[in-house]
Protein backbone atom coordinates (compact mmCIF):
# COMPACT_ATOMS: atom_id res chain seq x y z
CA UNK A 1 0.00 0.00 0.00
CA UNK A 2 2.80 2.45 0.94
CA UNK A 3 4.68 1.80 -2.31
CA UNK A 4 1.48 2.33 -4.29
CA UNK A 5 0.93 5.69 -2.55
CA UNK A 6 4.51 6.73 -3.37
CA UNK A 7 4.11 5.68 -7.01
CA UNK A 8 0.84 7.60 -7.27
CA UNK A 9 2.44 10.70 -5.73
CA UNK A 10 5.40 10.49 -8.11
CA UNK A 11 3.06 10.10 -11.09
CA UNK A 12 1.10 13.15 -9.94
CA UNK A 13 4.33 15.15 -9.71
CA UNK A 14 5.27 14.16 -13.26
CA UNK A 15 1.83 15.05 -14.59
CA UNK A 16 1.98 18.41 -12.80
CA UNK A 17 5.35 19.14 -14.39
CA UNK A 18 4.03 18.25 -17.85
CA UNK A 19 0.99 20.49 -17.35
CA UNK A 20 3.36 23.36 -16.53
CA UNK A 21 5.23 22.79 -19.82
CA UNK A 22 8.32 21.11 -18.46
CA UNK A 23 10.04 19.04 -21.15
CA UNK A 24 11.10 15.94 -19.22
CA UNK A 25 14.36 14.17 -20.04
CA UNK A 26 15.02 10.61 -18.90
CA UNK A 27 14.44 9.75 -15.26
CA UNK A 28 15.28 13.00 -13.48
CA UNK A 29 16.02 15.95 -15.80
CA UNK A 30 13.95 18.65 -17.48
CA UNK A 31 14.08 21.74 -19.69
CA UNK A 32 11.55 24.56 -19.54
CA UNK A 33 11.12 27.70 -21.60
CA UNK A 34 12.12 30.81 -19.71
CA UNK A 35 9.99 33.95 -19.99
CA UNK A 36 13.04 35.78 -21.31
CA UNK A 37 13.45 33.43 -24.29
CA UNK A 38 9.99 34.56 -25.37
CA UNK A 39 10.67 38.21 -24.57
CA UNK A 40 13.94 38.20 -26.50
CA UNK A 41 12.50 36.57 -29.62
CA UNK A 42 9.21 38.48 -29.74
CA UNK A 43 9.99 41.85 -28.15
CA UNK A 44 13.79 42.15 -28.24
CA UNK A 45 13.93 42.39 -24.45
CA UNK A 46 16.64 40.48 -22.61
CA UNK A 47 17.13 39.00 -19.15
CA UNK A 48 19.36 40.77 -16.63
CA UNK A 49 22.01 38.11 -17.22
CA UNK A 50 22.50 39.67 -20.65
CA UNK A 51 23.41 43.08 -19.24
CA UNK A 52 25.31 41.67 -16.27
CA UNK A 53 27.24 38.85 -17.98
CA UNK A 54 26.61 38.94 -21.75
CA UNK A 55 24.18 35.99 -21.90
CA UNK A 56 21.82 36.24 -24.90
CA UNK A 57 18.44 35.14 -23.54
CA UNK A 58 17.16 33.46 -26.71
CA UNK A 59 20.25 31.23 -26.78
CA UNK A 60 19.99 30.15 -23.15
CA UNK A 61 18.72 26.73 -22.02
CA UNK A 62 17.04 26.58 -18.62
CA UNK A 63 17.35 23.04 -17.24
CA UNK A 64 17.74 20.81 -14.20
CA UNK A 65 19.38 17.39 -13.80
CA UNK A 66 17.38 16.78 -10.59
CA UNK A 67 13.93 18.11 -11.29
CA UNK A 68 12.13 16.66 -8.22
CA UNK A 69 15.04 16.24 -5.82
CA UNK A 70 16.14 18.83 -3.28
CA UNK A 71 17.38 18.92 0.31
CA UNK A 72 15.27 21.98 1.15
CA UNK A 73 11.60 22.83 1.30
CA UNK A 74 11.92 26.62 1.09
CA UNK A 75 8.99 28.89 1.85
CA UNK A 76 9.59 31.07 -1.21
CA UNK A 77 9.94 28.20 -3.71
CA UNK A 78 7.32 28.61 -6.43
CA UNK A 79 8.16 25.49 -8.42
CA UNK A 80 6.41 22.13 -8.07
CA UNK A 81 7.28 20.88 -4.57
CA UNK A 82 6.92 17.09 -4.36
CA UNK A 83 6.25 17.34 -0.62
CA UNK A 84 3.04 19.21 -1.44
CA UNK A 85 1.93 16.22 -3.53
CA UNK A 86 2.65 13.50 -1.00
CA UNK A 87 6.25 12.38 -1.59
CA UNK A 88 8.26 11.82 1.59
CA UNK A 89 11.57 13.47 2.46
CA UNK A 90 13.36 10.14 2.03
CA UNK A 91 12.16 9.96 -1.57
CA UNK A 92 13.61 13.39 -2.36
CA UNK A 93 17.19 13.25 -1.11
CA UNK A 94 18.68 10.69 -3.54
CA UNK A 95 18.06 10.14 -7.25
CA UNK A 96 16.63 6.63 -7.79
CA UNK A 97 18.41 6.27 -11.14
CA UNK A 98 21.32 8.13 -12.75
CA UNK A 99 21.09 8.99 -16.45
CA UNK A 100 24.18 9.39 -18.61
CA UNK A 101 25.41 13.03 -18.79
CA UNK A 102 25.96 12.85 -22.56
CA UNK A 103 22.32 11.82 -22.99
CA UNK A 104 21.11 14.68 -20.76
CA UNK A 105 23.20 17.29 -22.59
CA UNK A 106 22.09 16.13 -26.04
CA UNK A 107 18.43 15.98 -25.04
CA UNK A 108 18.55 19.39 -23.32
CA UNK A 109 19.76 20.98 -26.54
CA UNK A 110 17.16 19.06 -28.56
CA UNK A 111 14.32 20.12 -26.24
CA UNK A 112 15.45 23.77 -26.39
CA UNK A 113 15.30 23.58 -30.18
CA UNK A 114 11.81 22.10 -29.98
CA UNK A 115 10.76 24.94 -27.68
CA UNK A 116 12.02 27.74 -29.96
CA UNK A 117 10.96 26.06 -33.22
CA UNK A 118 7.53 27.69 -33.00
CA UNK A 119 8.98 31.21 -33.13
CA UNK A 120 10.05 31.21 -36.80
CA UNK A 121 7.26 33.61 -37.82
CA UNK A 122 7.43 35.68 -34.63
CA UNK A 123 11.03 36.87 -34.83
CA UNK A 124 13.73 37.77 -37.34
CA UNK A 125 15.47 35.06 -39.35
CA UNK A 126 18.76 35.93 -37.65
CA UNK A 127 17.32 35.68 -34.13
CA UNK A 128 15.57 32.42 -34.99
CA UNK A 129 18.76 30.83 -36.32
CA UNK A 130 20.66 31.98 -33.23
CA UNK A 131 17.99 30.52 -30.94
CA UNK A 132 18.35 27.14 -32.64
CA UNK A 133 22.05 27.24 -31.78
CA UNK A 134 22.11 27.75 -27.98
CA UNK A 135 25.32 29.04 -26.42
CA UNK A 136 24.51 28.89 -22.73
CA UNK A 137 22.82 26.63 -20.20
CA UNK A 138 21.51 27.67 -16.79
CA UNK A 139 21.58 24.59 -14.56
CA UNK A 140 19.04 26.17 -12.28
CA UNK A 141 15.48 25.33 -13.26
CA UNK A 142 14.34 23.50 -10.13
CA UNK A 143 15.66 20.98 -7.61
CA UNK A 144 19.26 20.85 -6.32
CA UNK A 145 21.66 20.10 -9.20
CA UNK A 146 24.48 18.91 -6.94
CA UNK A 147 22.37 15.86 -6.07
CA UNK A 148 23.06 14.57 -9.59
CA UNK A 149 26.20 12.48 -8.96
CA UNK A 150 27.68 12.98 -12.45
CA UNK A 151 27.37 16.77 -12.43
CA UNK A 152 31.00 17.43 -13.32
CA UNK A 153 30.66 15.24 -16.41
CA UNK A 154 27.43 17.02 -17.39
CA UNK A 155 29.14 20.41 -17.18
CA UNK A 156 31.97 19.03 -19.29
CA UNK A 157 29.51 17.72 -21.89
CA UNK A 158 27.95 21.17 -22.27
CA UNK A 159 31.36 22.84 -22.49
CA UNK A 160 32.46 20.30 -25.11
CA UNK A 161 29.49 21.41 -27.22
CA UNK A 162 30.52 25.06 -26.99
CA UNK A 163 28.02 26.16 -24.32
CA UNK A 164 28.84 28.18 -21.22
CA UNK A 165 27.27 27.07 -17.93
CA UNK A 166 25.79 28.77 -14.90
CA UNK A 167 25.39 26.39 -11.96
CA UNK A 168 22.92 27.56 -9.31
CA UNK A 169 22.99 25.74 -5.97
CA UNK A 170 21.83 26.17 -2.40
CA UNK A 171 25.29 25.04 -1.31
CA UNK A 172 24.25 21.93 0.62
CA UNK A 173 26.80 19.71 -1.12
CA UNK A 174 30.22 21.30 -0.58
CA UNK A 175 31.76 17.87 -1.15
CA UNK A 176 30.38 17.80 -4.70
CA UNK A 177 31.42 21.37 -5.46
CA UNK A 178 34.92 20.83 -4.07
CA UNK A 179 35.42 17.72 -6.20
CA UNK A 180 34.26 19.12 -9.56
CA UNK A 181 36.83 18.21 -12.20
CA UNK A 182 35.12 20.66 -14.55
CA UNK A 183 34.07 23.97 -13.02
CA UNK A 184 30.99 25.75 -14.37
CA UNK A 185 31.55 28.98 -16.27
CA UNK A 186 29.97 30.72 -13.29
CA UNK A 187 28.82 29.39 -9.92
CA UNK A 188 25.85 30.81 -8.03
CA UNK A 189 25.08 30.14 -4.38
CA UNK A 190 21.58 31.28 -3.48
CA UNK A 191 20.82 32.31 0.11
CA UNK A 192 18.02 33.94 2.07
CA UNK A 193 18.85 33.03 5.68
CA UNK A 194 21.73 34.41 7.72
CA UNK A 195 22.05 31.95 10.64
CA UNK A 196 20.99 28.46 11.63
CA UNK A 197 17.69 29.56 13.20
CA UNK A 198 16.49 31.55 10.19
CA UNK A 199 17.73 28.82 7.83
CA UNK A 200 15.73 26.12 9.60
CA UNK A 201 12.66 28.38 9.61
CA UNK A 202 12.78 29.64 6.02
CA UNK A 203 14.61 26.95 4.05
CA UNK A 204 13.08 23.95 5.86
CA UNK A 205 16.02 21.53 5.34
CA UNK A 206 15.34 17.81 4.96
CA UNK A 207 18.70 16.95 6.56
CA UNK A 208 19.89 18.04 10.03
CA UNK A 209 23.18 19.81 9.16
CA UNK A 210 22.23 21.75 6.02
CA UNK A 211 23.22 25.13 7.48
CA UNK A 212 26.68 23.88 8.42
CA UNK A 213 27.07 22.44 4.92
CA UNK A 214 26.11 25.82 3.46
CA UNK A 215 28.78 27.54 5.55
CA UNK A 216 31.32 25.00 4.31
CA UNK A 217 30.36 25.85 0.74
CA UNK A 218 30.90 29.54 1.43
CA UNK A 219 34.33 28.70 2.85
CA UNK A 220 35.45 26.92 -0.31
CA UNK A 221 34.03 29.48 -2.74
CA UNK A 222 37.29 31.50 -2.95
CA UNK A 223 39.05 28.39 -4.28
CA UNK A 224 37.08 28.50 -7.55
CA UNK A 225 38.84 29.92 -10.59
CA UNK A 226 35.55 30.71 -12.34
CA UNK A 227 33.48 33.76 -11.30
CA UNK A 228 31.27 33.19 -8.26
CA UNK A 229 28.01 34.85 -7.26
CA UNK A 230 26.15 35.07 -3.98
CA UNK A 231 22.50 35.71 -4.78
CA UNK A 232 20.55 37.07 -1.82
CA UNK A 233 16.83 36.63 -2.37
CA UNK A 234 15.18 39.47 -0.48
CA UNK A 235 11.96 38.76 1.38
CA UNK A 236 10.30 41.77 2.93
CA UNK A 237 9.68 41.28 6.64
CA UNK A 238 12.33 38.54 6.87
CA UNK A 239 15.82 39.54 5.74
CA UNK A 240 15.96 43.22 4.77
CA UNK A 241 16.71 45.04 8.04
CA UNK A 242 19.97 46.85 8.80
CA UNK A 243 20.76 44.29 11.51
CA UNK A 244 20.43 41.49 8.96
CA UNK A 245 22.79 43.28 6.55
CA UNK A 246 25.53 43.04 9.18
CA UNK A 247 24.92 39.29 9.41
CA UNK A 248 25.03 38.92 5.64
CA UNK A 249 28.33 40.83 5.74
CA UNK A 250 29.93 38.00 7.74
CA UNK A 251 28.77 35.41 5.21
CA UNK A 252 30.04 37.50 2.30
CA UNK A 253 33.41 37.99 3.96
CA UNK A 254 33.63 34.21 4.22
CA UNK A 255 32.69 33.61 0.58
CA UNK A 256 34.51 36.52 -1.12
CA UNK A 257 32.33 36.22 -4.24
CA UNK A 258 33.12 37.88 -7.55
CA UNK A 259 29.59 39.27 -7.62
CA UNK A 260 26.65 39.80 -5.29
CA UNK A 261 23.11 39.87 -6.63
CA UNK A 262 20.31 41.22 -4.46
CA UNK A 263 17.05 40.03 -5.99
CA UNK A 264 13.44 40.34 -4.91
CA UNK A 265 11.36 37.35 -3.93
CA UNK A 266 8.58 37.08 -6.52
CA UNK A 267 5.10 36.32 -5.23
CA UNK A 268 4.23 33.66 -7.81
CA UNK A 269 3.44 29.96 -8.13
CA UNK A 270 3.26 27.73 -5.09
CA UNK A 271 4.83 30.33 -2.82
CA UNK A 272 1.61 32.36 -2.72
CA UNK A 273 0.18 29.86 -0.24
CA UNK A 274 3.09 30.37 2.16
CA UNK A 275 4.06 34.03 1.77
CA UNK A 276 2.03 37.15 1.09
CA UNK A 277 2.32 39.74 -1.65
CA UNK A 278 3.50 42.12 1.05
CA UNK A 279 6.65 39.97 1.33
CA UNK A 280 7.67 40.89 -2.25
CA UNK A 281 9.95 43.95 -2.29
CA UNK A 282 9.61 46.64 -4.92
CA UNK A 283 12.54 47.44 -7.18
CA UNK A 284 13.25 50.63 -5.22
CA UNK A 285 13.39 48.65 -1.98
CA UNK A 286 15.87 46.22 -3.54
CA UNK A 287 18.02 49.17 -4.67
CA UNK A 288 17.95 50.70 -1.20
CA UNK A 289 19.02 47.40 0.36
CA UNK A 290 21.82 47.03 -2.19
CA UNK A 291 23.13 50.51 -1.40
CA UNK A 292 23.19 49.80 2.33
CA UNK A 293 24.87 46.45 1.70
CA UNK A 294 27.42 48.19 -0.55
CA UNK A 295 28.33 50.58 2.25
CA UNK A 296 28.93 47.63 4.59
CA UNK A 297 30.89 45.24 2.36
CA UNK A 298 32.75 47.51 -0.06
CA UNK A 299 31.23 46.10 -3.25
CA UNK A 300 30.01 48.73 -5.74
CA UNK A 301 26.54 48.82 -7.27
CA UNK A 302 27.31 48.52 -10.99
CA UNK A 303 24.10 47.46 -12.75
CA UNK A 304 20.46 46.56 -12.25
CA UNK A 305 17.29 45.29 -13.90
CA UNK A 306 14.01 46.90 -12.96
CA UNK A 307 11.89 44.15 -14.56
CA UNK A 308 13.64 41.40 -12.57
CA UNK A 309 14.01 43.55 -9.43
CA UNK A 310 17.69 42.71 -9.15
CA UNK A 311 20.84 44.74 -8.46
CA UNK A 312 24.44 43.70 -9.18
CA UNK A 313 27.37 44.52 -6.89
CA UNK A 314 31.05 43.76 -7.46
CA UNK A 315 34.60 44.90 -6.79
CA UNK A 316 35.49 44.49 -10.47
CA UNK A 317 36.06 47.55 -12.63
CA UNK A 318 34.73 45.79 -15.73
CA UNK A 319 32.53 42.71 -16.21
CA UNK A 320 33.72 39.19 -16.95
CA UNK A 321 31.58 38.67 -20.03
CA UNK A 322 30.60 35.10 -20.81
CA UNK A 323 28.72 35.82 -24.03
CA UNK A 324 28.19 38.40 -26.75
CA UNK A 325 24.76 39.66 -25.72
CA UNK A 326 24.05 43.26 -24.66
CA UNK A 327 27.42 44.62 -25.88
CA UNK A 328 27.18 47.77 -23.72
CA UNK A 329 27.08 45.52 -20.66
CA UNK A 330 26.61 47.32 -17.36
CA UNK A 331 26.04 50.60 -19.23
CA UNK A 332 23.11 49.16 -21.22
CA UNK A 333 20.04 51.36 -20.75
CA UNK A 334 17.24 49.60 -18.84
CA UNK A 335 14.08 50.20 -20.87
CA UNK A 336 11.83 47.63 -19.14
CA UNK A 337 9.25 48.67 -16.61
CA UNK A 338 8.74 46.82 -13.34
CA UNK A 339 5.18 45.89 -14.33
CA UNK A 340 6.22 44.00 -17.50
CA UNK A 341 8.89 41.92 -15.83
CA UNK A 342 8.90 38.59 -14.08
CA UNK A 343 5.79 39.20 -11.99
CA UNK A 344 3.65 39.65 -15.11
CA UNK A 345 3.74 35.99 -16.24
CA UNK A 346 3.47 33.60 -13.32
CA UNK A 347 3.73 30.41 -15.32
CA UNK A 348 7.00 31.36 -17.03
CA UNK A 349 8.78 33.67 -14.60
CA UNK A 350 12.32 32.93 -13.45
Amino acid sequence: MLMQVLRDSYTECIERLKSQKYHLIGAHSAVKKCLWVHNALVYGRFCYKCRFYGIASHRCIQMSPSVLWCWNNCLHCWRVRPQDLGLSSEELTTLPHVDDPEFIAEMAILEHRRIVSGYRKRTSEEMFKEALNPKHVAISLTGEPTLYPRLSELIEEFHRRGLTTFLVSRGVRPDVLASLDEEPSQLYISIEAYDRETYNYFNRPLIPNAWELTLKTLEILPSFTSPTVIRITLVKGFNMSYEVIKKFKKLLELAQPTYIETKAYMHVGGSVGRLGRENMPTFNEVVEFAKRLSDEVGYRVVSYSRASRVVLLTRLTKPIRLGGGCPKGWEEVDTCEEEIGEYSRVEEAV
